[in-house]
């Protein structure tokens, strides 16, 4: 846990912050990059990132808020985002609410779009997590496993674990827990590899980002079921648990409708050499 990395004249610069930048630089670059060479306009690219960025941050941290209200101090808190505290579904709904308010102003290929888009959300899910790490949010579980991970005192998960008396205060660590933010980062890092890999053996515009909706939720549930910071809504069921089963029906749903739907251009295959 690195919480702050450094300082610079008396500026505190949080680690959090940082990797969420790293996260939002390399999603945008990938689509840059992924948009010039479908031909697209990356001027536009440019303008759905900031609408993206503005409803991702948004919803990211107005849905954790909503979900841990404990935490809530002040109207303001929604802004202090580089303090750590958010939700990836938060993110993908708020930036979609983003990506339709710019699609109203200015119409696009949306599902092309959605597939250049896709490969760049696994990725900034990637850097986001490690932020997560390092913050000491999204921990997991308490386990006795040898890669278990204490956080030091004042974290978050020494404070949960002071509160529920499994350790004194005058603790100076928590005790170990599973390091859920690396399994997510992992996971993510292996859905962008999948998504990649498959980007060119796609035969619908869509097909992409439906392979996220469906393999994203795979990998979330088993992260859930070991994270130690949420208690969850009823019987151990987190927020995020119950969006991951309406994600992956949806990219089922989105999934059958691309195969069928014959009204669909489909992708030109590249020439074999």
């Amino acid at each position: 846990m690195l919480p702050i990395l450094f300082e610079v004249l008396g500026l505190k610069v949080h680690a959090y912050g940082v990797f969420m930048a790293l996260a939002c630089a390399s999603a945008l670059g990938l689509c840059v990059w992924r948009a010039r060479r479908e031909g697209m306009d990356a001027d536009a690219v440019y303008e759905l990132a900031t609408w993206l960025f503005l409803g991702g941050v948004v919803g990211a941290r107005g849905l954790f808020l909503l979900v841990h209200s404990e935490s809530v101090r002040s109207p303001l808190d929604l802004l202090r985002v580089w303090e750590g505290g958010g939700v990836f579904y938060g993110c993908i709904l708020g930036g979609l609410g983003g990506t339709l308010l710019y699609y109203r102003r200015r119409p696009f290929p949306f599902l092309k779009m959605a597939d250049v888009v896709a490969p760049a959300l696994a990725i900034g899910a990637f850097f986001g997590r490690l932020g997560c790490h390092l913050n000491g949010c999204c921990y997991g579980a308490v386990t006795a496993a040898p890669w278990g991970v204490c956080f030091p005192a004042g974290s978050h998960a020494w404070a949960e674990h002071v509160d529920r008396g499994l350790i004194p205060p005058e603790a100076a660590w928590s005790l170990a827990v599973l390091p859920t933010q690396l399994y997510a980062s992992l996971s993510a890092l292996a859905l962008f590899g999948l998504l990649m890999a498959y980007y060119p053996r796609r035969r619908r515009p869509g097909q992409v980002m439906a392979m996220l909706m469906i393999a994203y939720p795979i990998t979330r549930w088993p992260v859930e079921l070991l994270r130690g910071d949420d208690p969850g809504l009823f019987a151990g069921v987190t927020a995020s648990m119950l969006i991951s089963l309406v994600l992956f029906a949806s990219g089922l749903a989105l999934w059958g409708k691309l195969y069928k739907d014959d009204g669909l251009v489909a992708v030109p295959r590249p020439a074999a050499a």
